[in-house]
């Protein structure tokens, strides 16, 4: 099986935003909120009102006025549509903006935290040959700012979120189409948005040009970092589901750690791909070309291993994959025992010592120009996310010029942990009972690249272990899925 792989990079397709976006419906929402919750609102109702789904501002007005989050929801629907069908202002440029997409054959979906009969009225209003598709608050079962929405579109329409544009209005808006790894124009309507890698921000849709989408969509490439577990036995029907979760995730290269040996062979060939093998352990797939192999091909179970790929005409790019020894493992050596920060660093020194020289072997294939991507499970937490301890391991990689993609697109720990270890483990094995210390230990890391969004994966709802030979997800760690822009030539 060959997977679809679009060469019209840099720009497959443009996603829009509705409500404040296309059409100037912002304040109608506003103004309807008001009407239900009978008094004016502030800039402090903003986070519960704009880019929120229905259901969201219902709640939220259920909590601070007693009433029912189902009657709410019905008075907010019936408010809102009603202002709709008495007028719809598309905003400037978007209709502009609309029909040079289509002359030039660039597809266009509508992607809304709006329920489907508001939204319908508004397609209905603006042409529905102008979309080729649509997603609302009812398509999927998370909405805005998940990314679910961005991701549902993208596979509707065939084509890879890296090399999309989604155009939105408020700060949830973006922050949807960015976890799903879109590039971004914002266009505040109410509230002020900040520039970002990745995002564009303009104060109107007038005089965008499809040239300049085009530009903010590519090059780029969307690297997945993944320990299969075991090469994924645990877990029934493992190989199938492995693929779909790559196919599902948009994946240009997949760093493999835990692959049994032929994991990486099996998968590429289902796929369609290319493949590098090192070891027992350690692999890389690719959808583009693999131009050169480094590091040892007969690498023990912990090391690293890497190659290089060809992602686009003059556009290469080293992606290393990375497995560090997993004990002790400092999560349970500061929860269960306590260990102050001057043992925990001391206890990193295999680890310390595997990454140190995974790095001088990066260094030594480097060329001047070519960035580099070290994927891989470290066994130890971030420095980024516990500054009470210097975890010396991920420090190393910092030092040595290596950015942590998921920390750059969510730099406040508290606010995304990011946790991969682990989904299925909520309390330790040894049957005491203890909650299991949830950390981030799988990672992107990238030098020379422009991170546009990166988010974990994890699919369906996995049980947890022992009984996990049905899960969905075919592993006991979480992905790390980043999307990168090349620097522009």
């Amino acid at each position: 099986m060959t997977t679809p792989h679009n060469p019209r990079l840099p720009l497959q397709a443009v996603l829009f935003d509705m409500d404040g976006t296309l059409v100037d419906t912002e304040h109608l929402w506003w103004e309807a909120v008001e009407a239900v919750a009978g008094r004016p609102l502030t800039e402090a109702d903003q986070p519960d009102v704009l880019g929120r789904p229905v259901e969201h501002t219902a709640h939220w007005l259920a909590d601070t006025t007693g009433r029912s989050a189902h009657d709410l929801a019905a008075g907010l629907h019936r408010e809102f549509a009603d202002r709709v069908r008495a007028g719809i202002v598309p905003r400037p440029g978007a209709l502009a903006l609309l029909d040079a997409l289509a002359a030039r054959g660039v597809p266009t979906a509508l992607v809304t935290a709006s329920p489907r009969a508001v939204a319908d009225v508004v397609i209905e209003a603006l042409g529905a040959h102008r979309f080729a598709h649509s997603v609302t608050a009812d398509d999927t079962p998370r909405t805005k700012p998940e990314p679910d929405p961005y991701l549902a579109a993208c596979r509707a329409l065939g084509v890879e979120p890296a090399a999309c544009v989604a155009v939105e209005d408020t700060v949830t808006g973006v922050a949807s189409a960015e976890a799903a790894g879109c590039a971004v124009l914002a266009v505040p309507s109410l509230a002020p948005i900040g520039t970002a890698p990745g995002r564009t921000v303009r104060d109107s849709l007038a005089g965008v040009t499809v040239e300049e989408l085009s530009g903010m969509a590519g090059p780029a490439l969307t690297v997945l970092s993944w320990n299969l577990w075991l090469g994924g036995a645990k877990v029934d029907d493992h190989r199938a589901k492995q693929i779909k979760v790559i196919l599902d995730s948009g994946a240009d290269v997949v760093g493999l750690q835990e692959t049994a040996g032929t994991a990486a062979q099996e998968l590429a060939e289902a796929l369609g791909w290319h493949h590098h093998r090192a070891g027992e352990n350690l692999g890389v797939i690719s959808r583009h070309p693999i131009t050169a192999r480094f590091g040892d091909p007969d690498v023990g179970f912990y090391g690293a291993t890497g190659v290089r790929v060809q992602a686009a005409p003059g556009r290469a790019v080293d992606v290393w994959t990375a497995h560090l020894h997993y004990t002790p493992y400092g999560p349970y050596e500061s929860a269960f025992d306590g260990l102050p920060a001057a043992e925990l660093i001391a206890h990193e020194e295999v680890r310390l010592a595997q990454m140190r020289e995974a790095l001088e072997r990066i260094e030594n294939a480097s060329e001047e120009g070519v960035p580099v991507i070290l994927t891989g499970d470290f066994n130890c937490p971030s420095h980024l996310d516990r500054p009470e301890v210097a975890w010396p391991v991920t420090k190393a990689a910092e030092d040595a010029g290596l950015t942590d993609s998921y920390r750059q697109a969510h730099p406040v720990p508290a606010a995304a942990p990011g946790h991969t270890w682990s989904p299925i483990h909520p309390v330790h094995e040894d049957g005491s009972g203890r909650p299991e210390p949830q950390d981030r230990i799988d990672y992107v890391l990238h030098r020379g690249l422009t991170v546009r969004g990166a988010r974990t994966v994890v699919t369906g709802d996995p049980r947890p272990w022992p009984d996990v030979a049905e899960n969905e997800w075919p592993s006991d760690h979480a992905a790390v899925l980043a999307s990168f822009a090349f620097p522009v030539s």
